[in-house]
């Protein structure tokens, strides 16, 4: 029996899915080990250099001190355009960070498999000192 490889978009859908359910493992499994992680795209706080996360250590810190502080995280995507290895979601992503406080981030989130079933980028485009209440 022939295994199915997924597409960019079944990937984003299984990290969108990981990330809202907190759960760690299933999301740094997603990641190639040479995967590259901008989010945002470009220096901001979370990333002063703006070269992104590079790597499965790296990756990891940044769910560490990003997505692991959030309280709750669901995925809003309104259009998804799938072109050969990737995928460019439009949304927003509605958080609930600790204390209660709600937030939404509007982007584009783009995806970019590796062929062999795995994230090997994820970029997020969207405007840090910008997020809507």
């Amino acid at each position: 029996m022939e295994s199915v490889v997924p597409t960019a978009r079944d990937l984003a859908r299984r990290s969108q899915a990981a990330a809202g359910a907190k759960d760690r493992e299933a999301w740094l499994a997603l990641f190639a080990a040479d995967a590259v992680v901008e989010d945002p795209v470009g220096p901001s706080p979370l990333c002063p250099d703006g070269r992104g996360h590079h790597g499965a250590e790296a990756i990891a810190g940044f769910y560490d001190t990003v997505i692991g502080q959030v309280d709750r995280m669901h995925f809003a995507i309104e259009r998804s355009y799938l072109c050969g290895d990737e995928v460019a979601d439009v949304g927003t992503i509605h958080l609930t960070l600790p204390g209660g406080h709600a937030t939404q981030v509007h982007g584009v989130f783009t995806y970019r498999t590796d062929g062999a079933g795995r994230i090997a980028a994820l970029r997020a485009f969207w405007e840090f000192d910008s997020p809507a209440p």
